[in-house]
């Protein structure tokens, strides 16, 4: 195939360096092939933003962006810009007039070229919007009451510098080159507009989103997101993932989008692996083997939290799955999307290393803030936790042909 190419419209003001499909030709394999053999990639355009109830690829390069501007014309031709790069990116075809090794020898390419010769491994690239988006663009009459700043919970020891931001990226793949190129060609392209603030990689999901997917594993070496919320479940979507119309006058523009809950947890690692198994088992409420809840067989049993065992609860009242269980919360359920990080190690010697938490949401404050006030207050497992990261964006709607993401927020 040849190079991708894109038209150069300007590399200083509002031209979007486009073409970042790069090249993408034949050349690593999907590291998920098992799962969607026949899909290679995703459509960006459509009722809602891929990346949410997408079957959950192994990759993640995740960015949050501070706007470098007020002006709402700016950042209105940041967000064109944006599109029409996540369309090509993930498209993947090689559409355009000027790739990474074309164009005139005297000015910078118009792709950065990591990604030549690379397919686009099921790419998705989702968009949001933070709480302090509004007040740098005045539109705090069209925030969303429950697009705020998340409360400072228990166990939350909080650092500012990964934290927040006006803006968010979430780019998914099988193959970590690709979602980094993604990340990397819309940064330069946010130049004069936005700048990142902070940025997280991520391997090995730590849930499944579709039937099709086997339940993976977190670092504490037990699966994670058995009960999962799942794209074949459209009404479970319809009531606790995307956000309805009628949901808040103010936010009428985030019909059919969600809310996205992104939470750096560290985990203490070696302390965990000193653990007994017994224990291990009981903090988290499930067999470490098949995953089965404590008491049951298999690993989708629906946990028994009536049983006892001689006196005691089977099942134990601290334990993660009972605490975090929706007939505990009213039933209400989240959309997981998060996976482990290991961010080298910590000044002591110990492995900085974690869950990098993504929850997609229809309302954080009936489906995120309670579980996780719930789970800093009573459950066992945040003695090994500790959080350093926290933000919420407002993630719109899909985008339709012709439109650029989050227009009905800004038109």
């Amino acid at each position: 195939m040849a190079a991708a190419r894109i038209s150069r419209r300007g590399l200083l003001g509002g031209g979007v360096a486009a073409g970042l499909a790069g090249g993408f030709a034949a050349g690593r394999a999907s590291a998920d092939d098992t799962v969607t053999p026949a899909v290679t990639s995703y459509a960006f355009r459509g009722e809602h933003q891929a990346g949410i109830v997408t079957p959950a690829q192994d990759r993640l390069h995740f960015a949050a962006f501070d706007l470098t501007t007020d002006d709402r014309d700016e950042v209105v031709a940041l967000l064109q810009d944006w599109t029409a790069a996540a369309e090509r990116l993930t498209r993947g075809d090689g559409a355009g007039e000027v790739g990474p090794v074309d164009g005139a020898p005297e000015l910078p390419p118009d792709d950065t070229g990591e990604a030549i010769g690379l397919p686009p491994s099921r790419l998705t690239i989702t968009f949001g919007f933070g709480p302090t988006f509004f007040d740098r663009l005045a539109l705090a009459d069209r925030r969303p009451a429950a697009l705020r700043r998340l409360p400072h919970f228990p166990a939350d020891v909080l650092r500012p510098e990964i934290s927040d931001g006006d803006l968010c990226v979430q780019a998914c793949a099988d193959d970590p080159q690709v979602a980094f190129h993604a990340v990397r060609n819309l940064t330069r392209i946010a130049f004069g507009r936005a700048s990142m603030r902070w940025s997280q990689l991520g391997f090995g999901r730590t849930s499944s989103t579709s039937t099709t997917q086997d339940t993976p594993r977190n670092l504490f070496g037990f699966k994670d997101g058995t009960a999962n919320v799942k794209a074949e479940q459209p009404e479970v979507l319809d009531a606790h993932v995307w956000v309805g119309a009628d949901d808040d006058p103010a936010g009428g523009w985030l019909a059919g989008g969600s809310y996205l809950v992104a939470r750096r947890i560290s985990m203490s690692i070696e302390t965990w692996d000193r653990q007994p198994l017994v224990d291990q088992e009981a903090i988290v409420g499930r067999t470490k083997g098949e995953g089965a809840p404590l008491g049951g067989t298999a690993e989708h049993d629906e946990p028994d939290l009536g049983a006892v065992t001689g006196l005691a609860p089977t099942i134990p009242v601290d334990a993660h799955v009972r605490v975090v269980h929706p007939s505990q919360h009213g039933g209400a359920q989240m959309l997981r999307r998060g996976y482990n990080f290991v961010d080298g190690s910590t000044p002591l010697g110990a492995l900085d290393a974690g869950l990098f938490f993504l929850a997609f949401v229809r309302d954080p404050d009936t489906q995120f803030i309670p579980v996780q006030q719930a789970m800093a207050s009573t459950d066992a497992m945040m003695e090994y936790l500790e959080v350093t990261g926290s933000a919420l964006f407002a993630v719109p709607p899909g985008v339709g042909p012709g439109e650029y993401v989050g227009q009905g927020l800004l038109v």
